[in-house]
C-alpha cells in the first residue's frame, strides 16, 4: 500500500498561500482602516483633521508598519517574490533577489526611520502637515500594492488592477520620498534643541544626531534612484513581456 497523499489543505503549498493571504488582508485592512478614517475626518473637520492626524491614527499606523517587516522575511526565505514575480524572472532569482531585499529594505527603512525615529520621537513634528500627507501617499501605495498580492496569491489578477499597482508609485513614491526629507527638514530644530539621540562616547567623542540626519537626507535620493529603477525594470517585465491573465467567468 503507498503512502497517504496529504490532504490539500496540509500540504506545504497551501499553507504559505494561506499564510501570505492572511498577512496580505491584515495589512489590506489596517491601511483601509487608516486611509478610510483619514478621509472621514477630513471631510467631517476639515484642516483641523490634519493637525492631530498621528494622534487618531499613529498606533496603528506603527503596527502596519512594524509587521511589514516580515516581507524581508518573505522574500529571503523564498516564499513571497516566487507568486509576484513571473517565472522568466525567476530564472533569474538570485539577482532578483538581492534587487527585491534591496528594494524593499530600502522601502521599509524610509518608512520605519521617519516613523518612529523623526515623527514618534519628536511631539512637535507630530502636528505637522505632511505626517497626513505622508500617511495618505504611504496608504494609497500600499491599499493597491496589498490588494494585488492578495489577489495573486490565489491565483486571480485583473488588467487593471495589475497595471495600478506598477504605475500608482511612479509619481507617488518621488512624492513621498520628497515629504520624507521635508519631514527631516522640518525635526532638525527640534534635535537640535532638545538633543534627542544625541550622545557623548568616551574619548571626547559624541554623535550628533541632527548631523546622522542630514547624511541620512542625503542617502535618502540616493537610495531613491536605485529604488526607483528597480521598481521601472520590475514594471517593465510584468507589463511589457507577459501578457495579464484575466479572471475566468
Amino acid at each position: 500500500m503507498g503512502p497517504l497523499a496529504l490532504p490539500a489543505w496540509l500540504q506545504p503549498r497551501y499553507r504559505k498561500n494561506a499564510y501570505l493571504f492572511i498577512y496580505y488582508l491584515i495589512q489590506f485592512c489596517g491601511h483601509s482602516w487608516i486611509f478610510t478614517n483619514m478621509t472621514v475626518r477630513f471631510f467631517s473637520f476639515g484642516k483641523d483633521s490634519m493637525v492631530d492626524t498621528f494622534y487618531a491614527i499613529g498606533l496603528v499606523m506603527r503596527l502596519c508598519q512594524s509587521v511589514s517587516l516580515l516581507e524581508l522575511l518573505h522574500i529571503y526565505v523564498g516564499i513571497e517574490s516566487n507568486h509576484l514575480l513571473p517565472r522568466f524572472l525567476q530564472g533569474h532569482y538570485g539577482d532578483k533577489m538581492r534587487w527585491c531585499i534591496f528594494g524593499t529594505w530600502h522601502k521599509l527603512t524610509e518608512r520605519i526611520i521617519i516613523l518612529f525615529v523623526v515623527i514618534t520621537s519628536q511631539e512637535e513634528v507630530q502636528e505637522k502637515y505632511v505626517v497626513c500627507v505622508l500617511f495618505v501617499f504611504w496608504n494609497l501605495l500600499d491599499m493597491v500594492r496589498y490588494t494585488y498580492s492578495m489577489l495573486s496569491v490565489i491565483g486571480i489578477s485583473y488588467a487593471v488592477l495589475t497595471w495600478l499597482s506598477q504605475t500608482l508609485w511612479m509619481p507617488i513614491y518621488p512624492l513621498c520620498v520628497l515629504a520624507e526629507a521635508f519631514a527631516i527638514y522640518q525635526s532638525l530644530p527640534y534635535f537640535e534643541s532638545f538633543g534627542t539621540y544625541s550622545t557623548k562616547l568616551p574619548f571626547d567623542l559624541s554623535i550628533y544626531f541632527p548631523y546622522v540626519l542630514k547624511i541620512y537626507l542625503m542617502m535618502l535620493f540616493i537610495g531613491m534612484y536605485f529604488t526607483y529603477s528597480h521598481l521601472y525594470s520590475e514594471r517593465r517585465d510584468i507589463l511589457g513581456i507577459f501578457p495579464i491573465k484575466k479572471k475566468k467567468m
